[in-house]
């Protein structure tokens, strides 16, 4: 069930690192979409990680929303720099 909970934060998490990075991405929405899943995963695991923590607190914990969306930010900066101006 977890990672089912981070495969639907991420899609939130998603569409949030988008609108707080400047810019224009080189994709539309499912690669929105693909970059959220991934950023949420990342995320969950790099919480399990750095912290130590079995599983972040829970669905509705403002911890798992931060690390998801940190973890998306991070994969939408990767993904720009992979693409660069197209």
């Amino acid at each position: 069930m977890g990672i089912i909970a981070w495969i639907l934060i991420g899609l939130i998490a998603g569409a949030i690192a988008k609108a707080l990075t400047p810019g224009k991405d080189p994709g539309g929405c499912l690669v929105t979409m693909v970059i959220g899943i991934v950023g949420g995963l990342l995320g969950g695991w790099l919480g399990k990680v750095i912290f130590g923590v079995h599983s972040i607190n829970g669905f509705f914990h403002l911890s798992t929303w931060i690390a998801a969306i940190i973890g998306s930010v991070i994969v939408l900066f990767a993904y720009r720099m992979i693409t660069g101006k197209r």
